[in-house]
């Protein structure tokens, strides 16, 4: 499943516009740092970070048994295999530290908003719609 939305992903990335591209290629920073303050943000909402983590839980499937001089066509049998799911986590967090990590994103994300906007004329002008 996840295979399938990588390319997907892959497949759409390469649609849009020249000028949506260079846009796109050159701000990915800041989409970035937008992430990286609305998780943080929520975290000082909650009072708690969310820490994502992979458990294997076991779950029937079929399995295929391996073919032998006895057994040359086997038939397929159910058993136990472990396969991973993401579940998200409470984890304490240092609100100051949390509001402190805030700040200077914001402050990032001032100084990469003024450079983007030179690099969204540039794009508009390389490659006009």
């Amino acid at each position: 499943m996840r295979w399938a939305v990588g390319v997907i992903g892959l497949v759409l990335a390469g649609c849009g516009t020249p000028q949506e591209q260079c846009i796109a290629a050159n701000t990915r920073d800041l989409g970035v740092v937008d992430r990286l303050i609305r998780e943080t943000q929520g975290n000082l909402d909650r009072g708690y970070a969310l820490e994502r983590v992979t458990e294997y839980r076991p779950r029937w499937t079929r399995c295929e048994m391996p073919a032998t001089v006895e057994n040359p066509d086997p038939v397929p049998e159910m058993c136990w295999d472990d396969f991973p799911q993401t579940v998200s986590r409470p984890k304490a967090v240092d609100l100051a530290a949390e509001a402190a990590t805030l700040k200077g994103l914001q402050a990032k994300r001032r100084s990469l908003s003024q450079a983007a906007q030179g690099v969204v004329a540039q794009c508009k002008a390389l490659h006009p719609e």
